[in-house]
Order: C-alpha cells, then structure tokens, then sequence
C-alpha cells in the first residue's frame, strides 16, 4: 500500500507551492524533482494566491519567518484551504522564540492542515503551549525511543485527534497518525540530522506525496518518511572515503531519484499500531 503512494507520485507529478526558508529551499526543490513532484517557490504575498491556485499543495516552513512571508502565508493557506488543496505545517524551531511559536499557533487556529510534520520537541510546543529546543534541532530530552514508545505514540495519537489532521514526528524512530492509527517506522541513519534541510526536504516531498494520493492521506505520509529514511540509509551505503556532509546530501537526492516502487517495498521498515 505505501509503495503505491510513491509509485503514484511518479505518476501524476503533483506541482507544490513551497513558503519554506532559505536556508533549504535548493534542496527542497531538488528533492521535490527528484521523487516526480514539480516545486515552485514563491512568498510574495501578491504572487502566494495565484500560484497556490494552480499547485496540488502547499507547504509553509517557518524556518526563515518574516512579516511579508507571514502575510504570504496566510494569504496562500487561505486559497488552498478555499480550493480544497493539501495544506502542510513544518514548524521549524517553535519553541526557540516567541514569533516562531506565536506564528505557528495562529496558523493552526486559522487555516485547516492537512498534516503537521516536525520533530519531537517543535511538535510538543505545539500540543502543550510551551517547549524547549536546541535551536531548530529536537531537545535530546524529548526523543523518542523504544523505551517510551507506547506513550509516545499514545501523545502523537491524541495531538491529531485535537489539532484535527496528521501529525507526523520524525526522528529516531518516526510516528506518523491520524488520531486512529499511528505509523512507526524505523528507516533512517542518524547522519541525516548532520545535514541542514532533511526534514525540510520531506515536508516538501511529503506534499507531493499528500497531493497526489487525496484518498491516501495517512498512508501517504507514512509513505514519504519512510523514503526519505529509506534514502538516508542507501545514500550513507554509497559514501566513499574522504566523502563529508555535502556528498551525503546529494547522494541522498541522488537515492530519492533513483528509487521505485519495488526499492521501496523492500526497504521500507514500519509497522502500525
């Protein structure tokens, strides 16, 4: 099931709207190209509403917030919440500062997602009001682990009955739910967190993959994160001696664009609960 998700992303080639920040948002068009998506960018608030309005998706990445991408993002999850179109939040490093925070709360009070996608510690902020991270990186604190895993999935289970769409938190080990069942997956390698951007990359992919399986949503989610684990995992494989952070990261869109269905199926290490 989750490796038609992928295979249908190759097939229909969804175009997603990326508000996302410029630290990443090379990479998030790379890895939008290289899974079959088509990405445009654009946080202008006069261009958000009619380029929103021909994409299959939006994306909003907080990772980079100013008051006219704030205003963009507003105005564009308006139009897609009006067209019906998916709606992703990544918020990046809520519970670093205030605006962060504030800005991501008020986006989930007034516009409808279709999934929430960040770490373990961005993710609580959102759910309890308050949090600490280490910057935009999850607090070593708040992993999740073997150990807590039932009550962790118990906590994303019961934040995406409240927040009312698919919450996806990705780490050690990913917890994606609809608030019934909850995806645990286990694909990654623990390089990923070395490189700037893996989790913006999948919030981008994930959108794809979102807006070409409407009917699909969760497993769609699911579907993405255990690719872009999946990749992380072939790409460490394919690593040479004196290669670093920068050839991993392209050998990791390099995996994404050379997977298939059936690299998928094989690779994919999750269960549901």
């Amino acid at each position: 099931m989750l490796g038609n998700c992928f295979r249908n992303v190759r097939t229909t080639a969804p175009l997603v709207h990326n508000i996302t920040n410029y630290v990443t948002v090379n990479d998030v068009a790379n890895i939008l190209l290289a899974c079959g998506g088509s990405p445009i960018m654009s946080d202008e608030p006069e261009d958000v509403e009619d380029i929103t309005s021909i994409c299959g998706g939006l994306n909003i990445n907080i990772g980079t917030l100013n008051q006219r991408s704030i205003e963009g993002m507003f105005r564009a999850g308006r139009k897609a919440n009006e067209l019906n179109h998916v709606l992703l939040l990544d918020p990046v490093g809520a519970g670093a500062s205030a605006l962060r925070t504030n800005t991501a709360v008020k986006l989930m009070d007034e516009l409808r997602f279709d999934v929430i996608r960040g770490n373990i510690s961005e993710i609580k902020t959102l759910a309890l009001g308050s949090g600490t991270t280490k910057g935009v990186d999850a607090d070593v604190a708040d992993a999740v682990t073997e150990e807590n895993l039932d009550s962790a999935v118990a906590f994303v289970k019961d934040f995406a009955k409240k927040a009312g769409c698919i919450i996806a938190v990705t780490g050690a080990i990913d917890l994606v739910s609809d608030g019934e069942g909850c995806y645990v997956i286990r694909n990654g390698r623990a390089e990923m967190g070395k490189i700037t951007g893996t989790g913006c990359q999948l919030s981008g992919m994930m959108t794809a993959f979102l807006a070409a399986n409407p009917n699909d949503k969760l497993e769609a989610a699911a579907a993405a994160v255990c690719a872009m684990g999946l990749a992380g995992e072939l790409a460490w494989e394919r690593m040479q001696e004196g290669d670093g952070n920068s050839t991993y990261r392209n050998r990791l869109i390099d995996a994404i664009c050379h997977m298939d269905g059936d690299v998928f199926d094989h690779g994919a290490k999750y269960e549901k609960r």
